[in-house]
């Protein structure tokens, strides 16, 4: 690993110029909590926080790092759980905070667009989305801290994908500041644009290693007029993906969600989050949250999730069932899905796995990591949850009861090893909606193609030929640029 040299006090002065005495942070109190990565797995350093207050600073202090070398690290939330936002340790790296610049710029209800900074909080995001009758899609448990920059810089997912798609999707246009200091305004409303290569998408998912995003148009869409949420037990993995592609042919584009939960994530949940209970009176080896929206009444999704659950009784795949009966309840149930990560923190610790594969492929992946894992590691409790309709599904293994945390935590490649091999062995992707970061930097270029990894590189240099932005995150090895010199 590289030492970056720690930046003069001068040059400390310098930039804190830009933004003011105000918006730099050097007190290391101040400081701490950026510094820490959301799980814990990463502690950096920095002698500073800087919060710019407009595109016009940003680009006055990604210039003056250009010209000194000077590496940069943008932070929105610190939500991220794969490393991407902390500094290094060894201390050189500069933090760039966009928390002031959270200004929602314009929205058009006709359109269906929202022009926000990258710094706007993604709940701030719905309350303008539905102060005209709107919704944005992108729901995520950290929604209420995590900032749209962010969302877009790892490609942000959710439980709705389903439906809308991720960030990717959800972005008409951005504007961006790139390492030279130089500002691309992007921010084209258009649904229909072929006018040469996509800049857009390079910048979506690039975890802040190309530029910063400062702002973006994003699609709103109508809010529905009927919306139903059911909770089911079910016999096994799969059941459940057959009952998808019973919700499927019958409901169409009205799925919006299809969550598949363990009864062990059914129990961490009642036994560590206040409030939460199963909602239904046997237990169930598996459940599937079912998400219906329609656009004409309620009475079509309540319909619409009757017909399902009675076909899935038919069928022998539903054990039992619960419909919602009031919008209080569906936020329960949603809730302990939401809260299924947070459950597992009192259980001691949690070798996590952000992963993909193909839907079809989902029970014979389940049933393959466990064999896998449970031998590995016997007594081990595996909490599986995620996005059946997708095929993201959150791997999270909990260790044994009794068992020594910092010794279980201690086999987390090893883990690591044994999960991804079987995702990739069935067509699969080690990192769902997460991103690469510091965590999965080193596997990624082992598994990729080398002229996939050598292609990234060379889009990494033309853009960031200094090799400032957020170094250490997504690629292995320095830029051309820097290794390269004398």
């Amino acid at each position: 690993m590289t030492t970056t040299a720690i930046p003069s006090s001068e040059l400390l002065d310098r930039f804190t110029a830009i933004v003011g005495e105000k918006n730099a942070v050097r007190d290391p109190a101040e400081m701490a909590p950026r510094l820490v990565e959301n799980r814990g797995l990463y502690r950096g350093a920095s002698p500073l926080l800087l919060k710019p207050g407009s595109v016009e600073e940003v680009s006055a202090i990604l210039k003056l790092a250009s010209e000194t070398g000077t590496p940069i690290v943008p932070q929105t939330g610190n939500t991220g759980l794969v490393g991407g936002q902390t500094p290094r340790a060894d201390g050189g790296d500069i933090i760039l905070s966009l928390e002031r610049m959270n200004r929602v710029r314009d929205t058009d209800p006709v359109a269906n667009i929202i022009v926000a900074d990258a710094g706007c909080i993604l709940d701030d995001i719905h309350k303008a989305a539905d102060s005209v009758e709107r919704m944005f899609p992108l729901s995520l448990g950290s929604q209420g801290s995590c900032r749209i920059g962010g969302n877009l810089a790892t490609n942000a997912g959710g439980t709705a994908v389903l439906a809308y798609g991720n960030m990717r999707q959800l972005c008409l246009g951005l504007e961006v500041v790139l390492p030279t200091g130089e500002i691309w305004n992007g921010l084209r409303r258009l649904k229909k644009d072929n006018t040469g290569y996509d800049l857009r998408d390079l910048f979506i998912g690039s975890e802040g290693t190309l530029g910063i995003i400062t702002g973006a148009v994003l699609k709103l869409f109508p809010k529905p007029l009927g919306h139903q949420v059911a909770f089911a037990g079910l016999a096994s993995t799969g059941d459940a993906l057959k009952l998808f592609e019973m919700a499927s042919n019958l409901c169409g584009t009205a799925l919006t969600g299809f969550e598949l939960m363990p009864r062990i994530g059914v129990e961490f949940t009642a036994r560590n989050i206040p409030g939460v209970r199963d909602p239904l009176e046997q237990r169930h080896d598996w459940y599937a949250l079912i998400d219906i929206s329609t656009s004409d009444s309620a009475e079509t999704a309540d319909t619409m999730m009757q017909s399902l659950l009675e076909r899935g009784f038919e069928a022998g795949l539903v054990q039992d069932a619960v419909i919602a009966a009031s919008e209080a309840q569906r936020q329960a149930l949603w809730h302990m899905r939401e809260s299924i990560s947070d459950a597992q923190k009192p259980e001691g610790g949690s070798i996590k796995h952000d992963v993909s594969v193909p839907v079809s492929k989902i029970p014979e992946f389940m049933a393959t990591a466990e064999k896998a894992v449970l031998a590995a590691i016997p007594g081990a409790r595996i909490c599986a949850f995620g996005h059946l309709g997708d095929g993201n599904i959150h791997y999270n293994i909990s260790q044994p009861v009794g068992a020594d945390k910092a010794e279980f935590i201690g086999r987390w490649r090893e883990m690591n090893e044994i999960v991804h091999g079987i995702v990739l062995s069935l067509g699969g992707s080690i990192s769902a909606e997460h991103g690469i970061g510091q965590l999965k930097r080193d596997e990624l270029a082992a598994i990729r193609p080398g002229i996939e990894m050598e292609l990234m590189r060379r889009i990494k240099h033309a853009f960031d030929p200094v090799g400032i932005m957020n170094p250490g995150k997504v690629l292995a090895g320095l830029p051309l640029a820097l290794s390269q010199r004398p």
